[in-house]
């Protein structure tokens, strides 16, 4: 009975540490292998999964409840939907929030306004140079040398991806329908309100 329980004292530790182990081990890589794909197709993953059309893609209430309006991917927010000034939320511990097409957001920072991102060249990216974008997600600036670019947009984080891979998305914005939508320009915080 004594043996038993050396053994089991032996085992146990042993085979928690090959679980924890196993635990520990780097989970498999489940992006496609990005030297096997053109730009404009790593640039297409990277845009859906870094949700960019959860913001520059206006939603629409769909049998599930709101989801993005595909016909106007990537167009930001859309020049006809007009909105009233944000709630004043006062003293609230909630202090931003955004509209109902997922594309409009006020804070302390003023109203921003989600980006056309399509190729269209009057009112989307469709001017901008692959440096110029690449510029805008490295320093935060719009067309790279403009105005700050407001929150929510998380372009601390995507500014750490790779030229290549800034350089992808760039290339697969190329490629998707130009959409004419004239976005509003960013409206800062009313002073003294």
């Amino acid at each position: 009975m004594t043996r038993s329980l050396g053994v089991l004292f032996v085992l146990v530790p042993l085979v928690a540490l090959a679980l924890l182990a196993g635990c520990q081990s780097q989970p498999q890589q489940s992006s496609p292998a990005s030297a096997a794909m053109t730009p404009a197709v790593r640039g297409k993953f990277l845009v859906e999964t870094g949700a960019c059309n959860d913001c520059h893609t206006p939603f629409h209430m769909g049998p599930q409840g709101p989801e993005p309006d595909m016909t106007r991917m990537l167009s930001g927010h859309p020049q006809d939907a007009m909105l009233p000034p944000p709630p004043d939320v006062g003293d609230s511990p909630w202090i931003w929030g955004g509209d109902a097409t997922n594309t409009a957001f006020f804070g302390p920072w003023g109203i921003t306004y989600s980006a056309n991102l399509t190729p269209d060249t009057t009112t989307g990216t469709g001017a901008w140079t692959q440096e110029m974008f690449v510029q805008s997600l490295r320093t935060g600036k719009h067309w790279g040398t403009g105005r700050q670019i407001m929150p929510p947009m998380p372009w601390v984080w995507y500014s750490k991806l790779s030229d290549g891979d800034l350089q992808a998305i760039y290339a697969y914005l190329r490629t998707i329908p130009a959409i004419s939508n004239e976005v509003p320009v960013y409206q800062p915080p009313q002073s003294g309100g």
